[in-house]
This record gives structure tokens, sequence and C-alpha cells, in this order.
């Protein structure tokens, strides 16, 4: 039987780590700004932090040195601990992009092995509406982008546990 080719307007990559599904979602979610690498900057000054609203509606958002922000994403779906929806309003021009028809959406699952054990499973989906130039997303999927964010996760994970 042909497997049909993956579908190229998604990149998916995951981990697995050794702590229970609600230990890792809320490191995810509340450690979001230790995740994100401060170069991945649409600012004019160097980020300060970035927040991660946990609640739908809410924003990614990150504040610059002199106080600007730059909301880059939308909360889409918070259901603790299973899944994290956003939208990825970054353009193919590394701009923010307003309009929500021509933004794709980062789903990050939550998916219980065995109790101390979870598989955190990253996909970001509908690449193609961003219209000309979103082929150039593609460079999410290489070690900077999507893989270095689960990379900076897992070596996190460990550290929030002492933490608590």
């Amino acid at each position: 039987m042909i497997t049909p080719p993956p579908d190229p307007t998604t990149l998916e990559v995951a981990i697995t780590l050794d702590v229970p599904i609600e230990h890792a979602f809320r490191v995810f979610t509340e450690h979001f700004d230790e995740i994100k690498p401060r170069d991945h900057n649409l600012l004019a000054v160097p980020i300060e932090r970035t927040v991660l609203e946990r609640r739908v509606g809410g924003t990614i958002h990150d504040v610059g040195t002199d106080g600007s922000t730059c909301a880059w994403a939308r909360i889409l779906t918070y259901d603790p601990p299973h899944r994290l929806v956003f939208s990825w309003d970054i353009s193919p021009q590394w701009q923010v992009e307003r309009d929500p028809d021509h933004t794709s959406e980062v789903e990050v699952r939550f998916i219980p092995e065995t109790p101390g054990r979870t598989r955190v499973v990253l996909e970001h989906r509908h690449l193609d509406r961003h219209g000309e130039g979103w082929e150039g997303f593609t460079s999410l999927s290489d070690e900077t982008g999507w893989p270095l964010y689960l990379e900076r996760f897992r070596l996190l994970t460990p550290r929030a546990t002492e933490k608590a």
C-alpha cells in the first residue's frame, strides 16, 4: 500500500517527557517565557519577557525592554492538561498579520503514555493560509524553529520539577 505524502502545509514535531501530563502542560503554559528564544523577536528592542495568557481569547505577546508589546498569537483553545491551540499571526515577511484569514494554527497536544510519561505533539497547520511565500515557513521545522522550542521545553521540565 502506498502512503500518501504528508500534508506540505502542516509541520509536526514531538517529544516524550518523563513527567505526568499535568506537569508537562503546566510547565509549557506557565514557563513559555523560558521556552521561546529571545532572539525570535519582531520588536525594535530586545524582549524583556514573553507572556502566554492562559485563557481562550488571550494572546501570546512579547514585551520589550522599553515597555512596547507585540501580540503575535491568539489563544484559540485552552484545555488543560490536554491541548493548547493558538494562532500564528506572523506573515511570511516576519511581520504581525492582522487578518485572521491569513494566519495559521499551532496545536500542542499532551498525551499521557503512562502516569509518569507524556508525549507532546506540536502541529503547525494551515500554513498556506498565509498566502504567497508560505513555503518559507517550512524552516520552522529545522533546528532553529519548533524543534528548538521543544528542546528548550524538555530541558526546562526537570528544573521546573525541582522548583515545585
